[in-house]
C-alpha cells in the first residue's frame, strides 16, 4: 500500500531551481504580475501527480507530464521516497489584494500519490490552508479570518436588532407621552391678538430664531375650579417672560410685577394684571407685546397648584432661603433662613407668601424665581428629562394645572429641549423688570412704577436678542 508524505514546498532559492532545463527553473524566471487569473481545475488538486500535472496541459496552468517525471527522477532518496515526493506545478498568477499587495508566486503543493476523489473548494481550504504551512503560505489565515468575519456579522446583526428594538420602545413611549400631554392639557383658543396690525413687527435675520414664552400664574383658580383657558374676571398673580436666544446657549426669565402701572390696549392705564381680567389671555398677550416691543411666540397659564404637583413628583426640592419668615398660608410653619428641603405643600406656601415681607410682592417674586430655579436644578441633576418614566410623572403632575396655546405641544417642548441640551441651571438667569418703587395711582390704587428710562435697555435687548448681555439690578419698594 503506497504511503503518502506530508506535502512540502519546493523552495525558489534552491540551487537546482536555476539549472537550465530543470522543471523548477520556472521559479527563477520572471513571472507576469498582472492579468486575468487563469482557471485552475480543482480536480487536479486531488489527482495522482502524473495525471495532475498533465491534466491541465493546453490550458496554460501546468507543464507537460514529461518534465515533472524528470524532476522526480533527479530527486535523491529511495525509490519510494521519490515516488512520494511532492511535485511543484507552476503557479497561477495571483491577484493583488489588500493583504498581499505584492503577489508572491507560490507553487501548488501536491502529494505524489493520492487517491482520486472530488473535493469542494471549502474542503480544499479546510484541508490545505487551515493549518500553518512552512514558509508562511499566504492562504493560511483565510479560514480563521472568514470565521471571524461571520462572528462579527452575527454580532452586528444582533446589536442592530437590539438598537432598533430599544428605539421602537422609546418611540412608542414618546408617542404615548405626547398623546397624553396634548390630550390632557387644556388648550387656549385664540390665545393671540386677532388684529395683526397692532402686534409688533416680526424680527428678521438671526434674531428671528429667538423665542419668547409668556407665563401667567393664577393663585385663585385652585379654589374656584374654573377653566385656566378662560380666566376672564381673574387677575394674574405671576407674570414671567422666558427668552430663549437664537444660539440656545442660555435662557433669561424676566418677572413683571403684577401691580406695574401701564397702558392696556382699549382700556387706558391700569395694573398689568388687569389685562387678563378684562380680555383674557389674548389681551394679556397684547399688553406684554406692547410693553416689550416684540412678539410673544407661545403662552402658558399655570395654576399655583402646579408647583405643588411638580415638587412632589421630584420627591421634594432643595433651596437656600434668603429671608426667614412665618407662612400665612401654612399655619405653624416657619421657613428658616438658609438651606431648606420643601415638599409640595411647603413649596406652594413658599411662593404664595407676601404679607410676611417688608417689600411684599418684590420678595414674593424673588421667592418664585428661587423655587423655579431649584426645580430646574433638580430636574437636570436627576436627568428627569431623559427618562420616559420620569417625564411621564412630571407630565401627569403638571397637566391638570396647565393651559397652553395650540402650538405649545410636547413635540415643540421636546425639540426645544434638545436644542437646549447643553445648558445647566447656572445658564438660566432670573431678573425683575426695572422699577422705581411703589406709589399710588390717580384713583388711589397701590401700584408699582416702571422705570421707563432703564426699561428702554430691556426693550432693546429683546428686539436685538441680546438679553443675556443685560445687567439687571435688584428691585425693591424703593
Amino acid at each position: 500500500m503506497a504511503s503518502t508524505s506530508t506535502p512540502r514546498l519546493v523552495r525558489a532559492d534552491s540551487a537546482r531551481a536555476s539549472e537550465p532545463g530543470s522543471p523548477r527553473s520556472w521559479l527563477s524566471t520572471p513571472q507576469p504580475t498582472a492579468g486575468p487569473l487563469p482557471k485552475t481545475s480543482t480536480r487536479s488538486l486531488s489527482m495522482p501527480a502524473d495525471r495532475a500535472c498533465g491534466a491541465s496541459v493546453g490550458r496554460g496552468t501546468c507543464p507537460s507530464p514529461a518534465p515533472a517525471r524528470a524532476a522526480q527522477a533527479r530527486m535523491t532518496g529511495t525509490s519510494a521516497q521519490r515516488m512520494n515526493s511532492p511535485i511543484a506545478c507552476p503557479p497561477t498568477v495571483p491577484r493583488p489584494s489588500p493583504h498581499f499587495p505584492n503577489p508572491v508566486y507560490w507553487p501548488t503543493v501536491l502529494p505524489a500519490v493520492a487517491p482520486f476523489r472530488p473535493v469542494t473548494g471549502r474542503a480544499i481550504l479546510r484541508s490545505q490552508f487551515s493549518r500553518p504551512v512552512p514558509g508562511g503560505h499566504p492562504m493560511a489565515a483565510v479560514a480563521p479570518r472568514s470565521r471571524r468575519r461571520r462572528v462579527w456579522r452575527i454580532a452586528s446583526v444582533a446589536v442592530t436588532v437590539l438598537v432598533l428594538g430599544v428605539a421602537g420602545v422609546a418611540g412608542v413611549s414618546a408617542w404615548n407621552l405626547s398623546q397624553t400631554f396634548d390630550s390632557q392639557v387644556e388648550k387656549i383658543p385664540g390665545a393671540f391678538p386677532t388684529n395683526q396690525a397692532t402686534r409688533p413687527r416680526a424680527l428678521e435675520g438671526e434674531a428671528a430664531k429667538a423665542q419668547n414664552i409668556l407665563f401667567l400664574g393664577s393663585d385663585t383658580r385652585g379654589t374656584k375650579r374654573q377653566s385656566l383657558a378662560g380666566l376672564s374676571g381673574q387677575r394674574s398673580d405671576t407674570i414671567m417672560v422666558v427668552h430663549i436666544p437664537a444660539d440656545r446657549q442660555n435662557v433669561q426669565v424676566m418677572s413683571i410685577m403684577r401691580d406695574s402701572w401701564l397702558k392696556i390696549p382699549g382700556h387706558g392705564e391700569a395694573k398689568v394684571n388687569a389685562a387678563l381680567s378684562w380680555g383674557g389671555v389674548p389681551l394679556a398677550v397684547e399688553t406684554i407685546e406692547g410693553l416689550l416691543g416684540v412678539r410673544i411666540d407661545h403662552v402658558a397659564v399655570i395654576d399655583f397648584e402646579g408647583f405643588k404637583g411638580v415638587t412632589d413628583a421630584l420627591g421634594g426640592v432643595d433651596l437656600t432661603n434668603p429671608v426667614g419668615f412665618s407662612a400665612t398660608h401654612f399655619k405653624a410653619r416657619y421657613f428658616a433662613k438658609g438651606p431648606l428641603h420643601l415638599d409640595g405643600a411647603e413649596a406652594l406656601a413658599f411662593v404664595r407668601e407676601r404679607y410676611a415681607f417688608r417689600d411684599g410682592d418684590f420678595q414674593r417674586v424673588r421667592n418664585q424665581q428661587l423655587l423655579i430655579k431649584a426645580l430646574l436644578t433638580s430636574i437636570l441633576a436627576r436627568q428627569a428629562l431623559v427618562s420616559p418614566g420620569k417625564i411621564g410623572t412630571l407630565v401627569s403632575a403638571v397637566t391638570p394645572h396647565l393651559a397652553v396655546d395650540d402650538g405649545l405641544t410636547l413635540a415643540y417642548m421636546a425639540a426645544t429641549g434638545v436644542e437646549l441640551r447643553d445648558i445647566r441651571a447656572d445658564d438660566v438667569t432670573f431678573f425683575t423688570m426695572p422699577t422705581s418703587g411703589t406709589g399710588s395711582s390717580p384713583d388711589g390704587q397701590s401700584i408699582v412704577n416702571i422705570d421707563w428710562g432703564k426699561f428702554e435697555a430691556v426693550r432693546t435687548a429683546f428686539r436685538t436678542d441680546t438679553v443675556d448681555a443685560y445687567k439687571p439690578e435688584l428691585q425693591t419698594i424703593g
